[in-house]
């Protein structure tokens, strides 16, 4: 962890020289504060010139207001130096949420690097101040007389290094706090919910037993941390309090031996007025806060050595070319297939199923189409396929096919979902589009991919893969052929679009669709064109707790729902492609005529007193006159 810090202050080695060159007013500040003090009394007031006195006084003031001007600039460098950090720690959370599916990923992006990027802004401002502060007040005794500098120095330095020698078992304390905390809140968090249960089975005083465990790790915990936190007073004491004590009681021998008394309250002035305030900023901030920041780092980017006790895992077989894969481009992963057994999902244990016993097989290289009314639980289905949820009950297979030749590519994903609402950063584009990819993306793959999926027009008005993205200026289709782009380049087998078109023209939404059916592996859509479901292989239509699967043309005569589907998506003058039995801008009706249940699917004409109804299977809007339909009498009696 220290490694890496000082890494990523080398990096920034201007920003840090910036911030230092700031930091140097004010440390003339502090110097100014007890020297001119000083002057003021001995040159001054104590020699009858009050005028000098006054002059000195001024200078010590106008030092403030330099200082001050030092301290806004200081600012400006420390955002410099912190933003970079909390970038990093996004894009680190972020690669994690969706390579391994964190659950955390939420926790650690909202609030966990907030707490990062907050305490490391703080941590550098207290230890900057103290150093700075620190110099000057030193300088300034020495410049009065050294021998205040005997005295204020050996037990500044004292209390230092035995704050220095906690801040370790500090943090390992602080930890330990935070995991007993967070079990005991985990384990709160699954008996509560479950407290009728727990009465209903007898297992109270097992289950009370297991908290107060937990309750106790806690306290033990705590007072640990508080034991140790005694040492950070003892350690102000001596650095900041105890050289006051030291100058009033040497005062007599300090002056028998040549210092004035305007220097002896100079030298009170720097302890009480910058070393005391500076120590114990630095104290509670630095042992506070930056146990709590070594902890928060270490959980977002945590060190994950291979373990020396572990057995080093066997060579993987050399994998079979891709032969799916665009010339110049990585290979894909292994060829990976999804089985959906008896899945079942429901947002709540009192709410209804949003998907109900669902079983479904997606071989490799198959191209899926989802479709279905709005809030049916489309996206939730590929949020299920992509492991962002649990399911319920059943379970949702994402492996290898049976024939795969390779085992996988280290660090490279195996699925990746992209939703309608894409994610963009502040960044280069090639750092955009090679996100999800363990090493940089070569140029030429770049280029390539952006040229298949129609992102070369961004690409040059921007300015090159080089050239610097501000996710405000993009409209939404650019937004969302970046987020395809990325996913394009991530090379998973298994690759799912949550209406990640929706920002699209058909022709721009056609293409990109091509685009992933060519470069290989199993692509899932959700439909919210007919042009989506008549490009796959096959389609999923769901419908409630029923679902229909099959190609374009067999659900056109299986199921009702794609019927009606397919007459809303597809406008006058559609598709020439389409059978000519369902082209666009015909009526379909939503049953075969005269089915097996006796129920004619075209209302009769007759209806009596009609009032100009819309007639259910015409085109969009028609209106038929009321005269145009028989009257048949009165229906049912009525």
């Amino acid at each position: 962890m220290h490694r890496r810090g000082l890494r990523f202050l080398r990096a920034r080695r201007r920003v840090v020289g910036r911030l230092a060159a700031w930091s140097v007013l004010e440390t003339a500040q502090t110097f100014l504060t007890g020297y001119a003090l000083a002057r003021a009394l001995d040159a001054g007031f104590l020699a009858g010139r009050v005028d000098v006195g006054l002059g000195w006084l001024a200078t010590a003031a106008l030092a403030v207001v330099v200082g001050a001007y030092g301290t806004g600039r200081v600012y400006g460098a420390v955002a410099a130096l912190v933003e970079p950090l909390r970038d990093r720690l996004v894009r680190h959370v972020v690669e994690r949420g969706v390579r391994d599916a964190d659950r955390g990923a939420l926790s650690r992006l909202t609030q966990q690097v907030e707490i990062a990027r907050d305490t490391f802004a703080g941590l550098v401002m207290v230890s900057r101040s103290f150093v700075f502060t620190a110099a000057g007040a030193l300088i300034g005794l020495f410049s009065l007389a050294p021998p205040l500098l005997l005295v204020v120095a050996p037990p500044l330095a004292a209390g230092v290094a035995l704050f220095a020698l906690t801040l370790r078992p500090l943090t390992r304390r602080q930890e330990a706090f935070l995991v007993a905390d967070e079990e005991l809140a985990d384990r709160l968090g699954t008996v509560c919910p479950g407290l009728r249960d727990i009465t209903a089975a007898g297992a109270e005083d097992q289950v009370a037993a297991d908290v107060g465990a937990r309750i106790a790790a806690e306290q033990y915990a705590a007072r640990s941390l508080a034991r140790w936190g005694v040492l950070r007073v003892v350690a102000l004491a001596i650095g900041g309090q105890l050289p006051i004590v030291l100058l009033l009681a040497t005062a007599p021998w300090l002056l028998a031996h040549g210092v004035t008394p305007g220097a002896l309250v100079g030298a009170l002035a720097y302890v009480t007025q910058a070393l005391l305030p500076a120590l114990q900023n630095l104290i509670h901030g630095l042992g506070t806060s930056g146990s709590r920041l070594a902890v928060v780092l270490r959980r977002l980017a945590p060190d994950t050595p291979a373990p020396t006790n572990a057995p080093a895992p066997a060579p993987a077989p050399a994998a079979a070319p891709d032969t799916t894969s665009a010339p110049g481009s990585a290979p894909l992963g292994p060829p990976t297939a999804v089985t959906l057994s008896s899945l079942t999902f429901a947002y709540g244990p009192a709410s209804e199923p949003v998907i109900d016993g669902l079983d479904l097989s997606v071989p490799h290289g198959t191209h899926l189409a989802i479709v279905g009314p709005s809030g049916i639980g489309k996206s939730t289905l590929t949020a299920l396929m992509a492991g962002l949820l649990t399911p319920t009950r059943g379970s949702v297979d994402v492996h290898p096919a049976p024939d795969s030749p390779a085992p996988g590519h280290p660090g490279r994903p195996i699925r990746v979902l992209i939703p309608q609402e894409a994610y963009v950063f502040t960044g280069t584009l090639a750092e955009n589009l090679g996100q999800l990819r363990p090493d940089p993306v070569p140029e030429r793959e770049l280029l390539a991919a952006a040229e298949a999926l129609g992102l070369g027009a961004l690409l040059d008005r921007l300015g090159g893969p080089t050239a610097e993205v501000d996710p405000g200026t993009l409209s939404s289709g650019e937004r969302q052929l970046v987020a395809l782009t990325r996913a394009y380049l991530a090379r998973a087998p298994l690759a799912l679009l949550d209406e990640a078109t929706c920002h699209l023209d058909p022709a721009a939404e056609e293409r990109v669709e091509r685009a992933f059916a060519r470069r290989g592996g199993t692509l899932v859509v959700v439909a919210h064109r007919i042009s989506s479901a008549l490009h796959a292989d096959r389609v999923l239509v769901m419908d409630g707790r029923r679902t229909t699967y099959g190609s374009h043309g067999d659900l056109l005569e299986l199921s009702p729902l794609y019927r009606d589907l397919v007459g809303a998506w597809s406008p006058a003058g559609g598709s020439p492609a389409a059978p000519a039995a369902h082209r666009p801008g015909t009526s379909h009706p939503a049953l075969p005529l005269r089915d097996p249940d006796g129920v004619d699917a075209v209302a009769g004409a007759g209806l009596p007193r009609d009032r100009r109804h819309v007639v259910a299977y015409g085109p969009v809007g028609q209106m038929e006159a009321s005269g145009d339909l028989r009257d048949g009498g009165a229906l049912g009696g009525q």
